[in-house]
């Protein structure tokens, strides 16, 4: 019976979980502010305990609600407050700027120096002369802005206006076609098999991902089969 109970206290754990990752959004996934942080390994260790503990389970599963809805409320406030979102959240700082390091903003980020030129170099910049700004944001990451003779050639630099990207969509995948797609890019079946008999394909079936380029309107297929695995370069 101890057993049965783990196995569904578990089971509920893990949809509580997943119900309150909704809830707070997607930030709990990507990069966490201190208070994010904070909240996603409390709740990460209350789960685990809500899944073995057998006398008051719903104790750990009230404290998850708590902290879900705390999360929640925090993240709403600080979506109307500016000043509470500075204070709870925090707010950039600049770090370096037009040639000058501000030593007293390294003292509130918590980071030295040498903390500082490794995010530099790991977005490619060895030389702070080739950067015009860096900012430490509130997650803990450093955004850096070059400067103007080290930051890549844009088009606008040659008075030259490219033809606008638009967003390629799937319309096939693992040999299955995927109708809502087609139809967003104004085609149909009746194209998409036209398009696959011109490029030596007799079915959907044969192929392991079809993008269409909306701009165009040209299909892109890739065969399941396409012979013998290349040699790994990075083994």
């Amino acid at each position: 019976m101890d057993l049965l109970k783990i196995a569904a206290t578990s089971v509920i754990s893990l949809v509580t979980l997943f119900a309150l990752a909704k809830l707070m959004g997607n930030k709990q996934v990507s990069q966490l502010s201190m208070f994010d942080y904070i909240v996603g390994i409390s709740i990460g260790s209350i789960a685990a305990e809500l899944a073995t503990d057998l006398e008051n389970p719903e104790y750990s599963f009230l404290a998850l609600l708590i902290y879900g809805v705390m999360a929640f409320l925090v993240s709403f406030v600080t979506g109307k407050s500016l000043f509470l979102r500075k204070i709870i959240i925090g707010r950039p700082l600049i770090l370096f700027d037009n040639g000058k390091l501000y030593r007293k903003n390294f003292k509130k980020a918590r980071l030295d120096l040498s903390d500082f030129l490794t995010h530099c170099r790991n977005q490619g910049y060895f030389d702070l002369s080739d950067i015009q700004t860096a900012v430490f944001e509130y997650n803990g990451a450093v955004s850096v802005l070059p400067s103007e003779t080290a930051r890549p050639l844009m088009p606008r630099d040659m008075n030259i206006a490219p033809q606008k990207e638009r967003v390629i969509f799937n319309v096939i995948l693992d040999g299955h076609i995927n109708d809502d797609n087609l139809k967003h890019t104004g085609f149909n079946r009746v194209w998409l098999d036209k398009q696959l008999h011109e490029l030596g394909f007799h079915s959907a079936r044969e192929i392991y991902l079809a993008t269409v380029n909306t701009v165009d309107g040209t299909l892109s297929a890739y065969p399941i089969k396409v012979g013998n695995d290349p040699s790994d370069p990075f083994e």
